[in-house]
């Protein structure tokens, strides 16, 4: 049986094993569940795919096809959720 990675086992392009790398490194807890890392690094792509999407549009509403920092901050702070979570 030929071997799979956690993150194609959960269908996500983040990679899981480093995410509970992490979290066993950081000492947030004595024991990390197993679907945590999981959870975790579906959101962690979640999130990048929407900033990356809306930063795509700000680029492309200046007419430039690289983006920059400056493109990321105007997709956060045009989109109310998100400059929401980072006003708090």
């Amino acid at each position: 049986m030929k071997s799979r990675t956690k993150s194609s086992r959960a269908g996500l392009t983040f990679p899981v094993s480093r995410v509970a790398s992490y979290l066993r490194k950081g000492r947030y807890a004595d024991r990390i569940g197993t679907g945590s890392s999981v959870y975790l690094a579906a959101v962690l792509e979640y999130l990048t795919a929407e900033i990356l999407e809306l930063s795509g549009n700000a680029a492309r509403d200046n007419h430039k096809s690289r983006l920059t920092p400056r493109h990321i901050q105007l997709a956060i702070r045009n989109d109310e959720e998100l400059s929401y979570a980072m006003e708090k």
